[in-house]
């Protein structure tokens, strides 16, 4: 049978994999996003506050002087290749076409999870960290981080929580917790509910490509304001399947250029916690 691969195919596959890659990454949808970024680096404008000064009659305006700076994430190149077989058949089971897509598409996504993890890992200056304190993750932690963000000025809204299923399971297992709070924690494990404390949770599962820091099972968690990082994405999805005839079979690669920054650290809390408590 012929190996040049029909124009329709290649299409159907690749709106497979760029559908699939919509739900793929946990993390994007709670940072700042620039797309169609050209070129290897890309600056997000950051700018400070300013203070409003009294004005007498007649007197010149006196500017605020707001200090601008920049933050600058480093693009990277990412694949996502697989060699199969699939394309052979002249009628291919789309559930297995779209079983591939997916896997494909997942992997991307949690490399553009890691990237923002990564770069809120690189931070060193912090608007707070919660110690671990030989405990899980319990309320008293996430009142914690929300009272952090507010002593910076971080509004109270787009504000997200990177944390890990233990961490999750010792939201609801900490020994006092008001019967509100019981509820409401359940109902964020039960996945009723993603919103607690006024943050929307995320939780990144055990994972090959890193995901939440952790040494000797103290957790790495993040609670931050979506302003606070920033995601640069130059290639947001391609796909190419060609024949590659010394593995006589075809090569479908998922192909990302993307990088992350931390914009502000002020907007970022770090709350520990030992998993195993």
């Amino acid at each position: 049978m012929s190996k040049v691969l029909s124009s329709v195919a290649v299409t159907e596959f690749d709106s497979l994999v760029k559908h699939a890659y919509q739900n793929a990454g946990l993390l994007k949808g709670a940072v700042t996003v620039r797309n169609n970024v050209v070129g290897d680096t890309y600056k997000f404008r950051n700018m400070g506050k300013g203070l409003a000064n009294q004005k007498s009659t007649s007197d010149l305006v006196t500017p605020m002087d707001i200090s601008h700076g920049f933050a600058t994430a480093t693009l990277q190149n990412w694949n996502a290749p697989e060699y199969t077989d699939m394309f052979d058949a002249q009628t291919v089971n789309f559930d297995e076409k779209q079983e591939l897509a997916s896997t494909i598409a997942q992997s991307l996504g949690r490399r553009c999870d890691q990237l923002v993890i990564d770069a809120m890992d690189a931070e060193t200056t912090y608007a707070g960290t919660v110690v671990e304190g030989g405990t899980n993750l319990t309320t008293e932690k996430v009142i914690e981080a929300q009272v952090a963000l507010r002593a910076q000025g971080v509004p109270n809204s787009n504000l997200f929580a990177a944390i890990n299923a233990q961490g999750l399971g010792g939201l609801l297992n900490q020994e006092e917790i008001t019967s509100s709070d019981y509820n409401n924690v359940k109902a964020l494990v039960n996945g009723d509910v993603d919103t607690f404390g006024g943050f929307k949770f995320v939780v990144i599962e055990d994972r090959a490509e890193g995901g939440l820091t952790e040494a000797a099972d103290i957790v790495d968690s993040y609670f931050f304001s979506q302003d606070a990082v920033g995601l640069a994405i130059g290639i947001d999805i391609k796909t190419d399947v060609d024949w590659i005839a010394d593995r006589t079979s075809w090569l479908c690669n998922g192909m990302l250029k993307a990088g992350a920054v931390s914009r502000d650290g002020l907007g970022i809390v770090k709350v520990q916690y030992d998993k195993t408590a």
